[in-house]
């Protein structure tokens, strides 16, 4: 098996194992921290009411059941198994939506899409230029593409300020990803961005810069704060690989940066995204 190959086989465990588990724990929560980013790539991708949709990456369907209404139809596609049981659960008897558990780099529509969508759910390919050269074929000439994903870690408080508040209280320090390591930031540099979806025939994209406050407590207080960032992002990897001794201050120190942010029941901290679109040449 290749490196590539590997890279990919691994997310796709890692989507039907522990990641996707933990993303199924943490849905309610995740979606209310993330809801204005599915508020700004809804309205950046504007669809229309005769649109066929395609929302690549869907896990458990919060963005399908947003495009719903808007399409004539959607299919929510993703490969994690666990996440797609809540997105068919949480979309049962709604007629214009179809549930597909697939991997987005393999797979081919019977008709072909008008939109291909996704909130954060394309940054995890391991060979991102076959992955979009086959999502291009499953968009009609002239459809469009329409995604968006984190600008780097350093342009996202929300993401970087706890993993440095464990490192301050002696959590390892992740190693740096690799050039072509799938992963949150992979599609943090434009111009990869830019080569990748050229060098699958669509056009020239587009980036807006899309910031916004997260408030990762969802309105529910540090707790929930806390509980959202030991379990899902960098902090939470950098707790995992912690000897059993750090794990407390680190937590500790986490909980104390999220406090220096609280509003009431609220704590908000910035994240920066690119709006990204291209059409199928």
């Amino acid at each position: 098996m290749s490196e590539t190959e590997q890279r990919h086989a691994d997310q796709i465990a890692y989507w039907n194992g522990e990641g996707g588990e933990h993303w199924v724990k943490q849905q309610a929560q995740t979606d209310a921290v993330l809801a204005p980013v599915a508020d700004a790539i809804l309205a950046h991708a504007a669809p229309q009411a005769s649109d066929r949709v395609l929302d690549i990456g869907c896990g458990c369907g919060s963005t399908t059941l947003l495009l719903a209404p808007k399409v004539a139809h959607v299919t929510g596609l993703d490969i994690s198994a666990p996440m797609l049981a809540v997105a068919r659960a949480r979309g049962a008897g709604i007629p214009n939506i179809d549930w597909v558990q697939a991997d987005a780099s393999a797979y081919t529509p019977d008709v072909p899409f008008d939109l291909l969508f996704s909130r954060f759910g394309v940054m995890f390919f391991g060979d991102p230029v076959a992955a979009f050269t086959t999502l291009r074929r499953a968009l009609r000439p002239g459809g469009k593409l329409a995604f968006v994903c984190w600008r780097p870690i350093t342009e996202n408080p929300w993401m970087q300020a706890p993993l440095h508040a464990a490192y301050g209280a002696g959590a390892p320090r992740l190693p740096k990803p690799g050039a072509d390591d799938p992963g949150p930031f992979a599609f943090a540099d434009p111009d990869k961005v830019t080569r990748i979806l050229t060098g699958a025939g669509f056009s020239t994209p587009v980036f807006t810069k899309f910031d916004t406050l997260l408030d990762v407590a969802a309105g529910r207080g540090v707790d929930a704060a806390l509980e959202q960032a030991t379990q899902i992002g960098a902090a939470s990897r950098a707790l995992r690989e912690s000897p059993e001794a750090v794990r407390p201050p680190a937590i500790a120190a986490i909980r104390a940066l999220l406090e220096q942010h609280r509003d009431g029941d609220h704590v908000r901290l910035g994240g920066g995204m690119w709006l990204v679109t291209s059409s199928a040449g």
